[in-house]
């Protein structure tokens, strides 16, 4: 009798504004399943994510990101404490960017669950304002910022052939273009 074939690959919805990624489970990590709440290794860093599903099928793509525990007590305070610290920072982003005279609006903002990102989300087009909002946040001393656009169907994504800062593998300010 041949063993089934248990996958590793998930389904897990992640972010503030919501991404669903394929996540590989941890070497080691006991089966997880749906609506388990886990962490998962995103482009960005930790963040708090919930499993969907297992992926069935077999691709060639292999998972984006990988699931590297179930969220333990400590995860969800160091979440509490960052969605807290958001709904502060909030008021201060939307000044800044009408001071640096930037044309975009803030519609949210989230910290990895590490703490190494910030991540603003903006209503607009990706380009030359999103870099803008990048560079002028690194060179006033605020730390690892990626500026994540959003539209009237979701997050914008990189073009899939090069193009524009933070073109290496994130967003506006993700390091990909030294910025």
């Amino acid at each position: 009798m041949v063993a089934p074939n248990i996958s590793r690959d998930f389904l897990v919805r992640y972010g503030v504004v919501p991404e669903v990624a394929r996540c590989r489970l941890e070497d080691g990590l006991a089966r997880t399943q749906r609506g388990d709440q886990v962490v998962v290794l995103t482009h960005r860093g930790e963040q708090l994510g919930e499993v969907l599903g297992d992926v069935r099928s077999q691709s060639d793509f292999p998972a984006a990101f990988t699931i590297l525990r179930p969220v333990t007590e400590a995860d969800l305070a160091a979440a509490q404490r960052a969605v807290e610290q958001a709904s502060v920072e909030f008021a201060d982003w939307t000044r800044r960017i009408e001071e640096w005279k930037i044309d975009l609006q803030i519609i949210d903002l989230e910290h990895t669950l590490d703490g190494e990102k910030l991540i603003l989300y903006v209503l607009n087009e990706r380009g030359p304002e999103c870099t803008r909002l990048a560079i002028q946040a690194a060179a006033s001393g605020f730390g690892v910022i990626e500026v994540q656009p959003v539209g009237a169907e979701g997050l914008i994504s990189q073009p899939a052939a090069g193009g524009g800062c933070g073109s290496g593998g994130g967003g506006c300010g993700s390091g990909g273009c030294g910025h």
